[in-house]
């Protein structure tokens, strides 16, 4: 990195990761959550997989964090049964899956933005994740890159609509505006993705979550 011709370190960059996700954390637990902080991605997989020693059944939502850590290859080949929309079983519906998500023993996945004061935040078109993460599976974990860690609230909010919504749109091919211009300008379009906003304030009642920040840039 270069600034003005002076020129950084990519461990400072780490130590910046290291301390937002320090601090993260603690406000992820002060708000009722089981929050741990994995310096790479290779820390993550292996803690994510204690997490689920006891599962036998898990749902996945459209998160391309997980699949970068592959995890649903990974407990495909452990004999769990995975129920994966991107990846349905022969004889079931898209419909079907994401239902079954909502119903299995573990539901894994990402957050489009989590805020340092420890809020979670998730905005879906479908509304498949936000029910799964939040009532119906007695577990779930939510995992994150860094890069989605924002200072507050509003920043969270805000990062969403800028970086999160067109990027995931742009990346699924939808034709709505700010796949185009790189811009919200919260549009009607057939294929919005932004539909539904889900906030963890606290750790629901009845769901047991888990969250887990990689000091990496991951998703969108």
């Amino acid at each position: 990195m270069d600034l003005g011709g002076v020129k950084t370190d990519i461990r400072y960059d780490k130590w910046l990761g290291e301390k937002l996700g320090e601090r993260c954390v603690k406000n992820l637990k002060k708000n009722g959550f089981d929050a741990h902080f994995a310096p790479a991605a290779d820390d993550a997989r292996a803690l994510v997989m204690d997490l689920l020693t006891s599962c036998q059944s898990f749902g996945f939502g459209g998160s391309s964090t997980t699949r970068a850590l592959g995890l649903p290859e990974t407990l495909k080949r452990l004999g769990r049964v995975v129920y994966d929309h991107w990846a349905p079983p022969e004889n079931m519906t898209d419909l079907d899956v994401r239902l079954k998500q909502g119903r299995c023993d573990c539901f894994l996945c990402s957050a489009n933005a989590v805020s340092a004061t420890g809020e979670i935040v998730n905005v879906d078109g479908v509304g498949n994740r936000n029910n799964a993460m939040t009532f119906g599976c007695p577990k779930v974990v939510i995992i994150a890159g860094m890069n989605k860690v924002t200072s507050s609230l509003d920043s969270a909010l805000a990062r969403i609509r800028e970086v999160a919504a067109p990027m995931r749109a742009r990346s699924l091919g939808m034709e709505t505006p700010c796949a185009e211009t790189g811009r919200c300008s919260d549009c009607n379009a057939p294929q919005r993705i932004c539909r539904i906003t889900t906030i963890l304030h606290r750790k629901p009642i009845m769901t047991d979550i888990s969250v887990v920040l990689i000091n990496e840039p991951l998703g969108f």
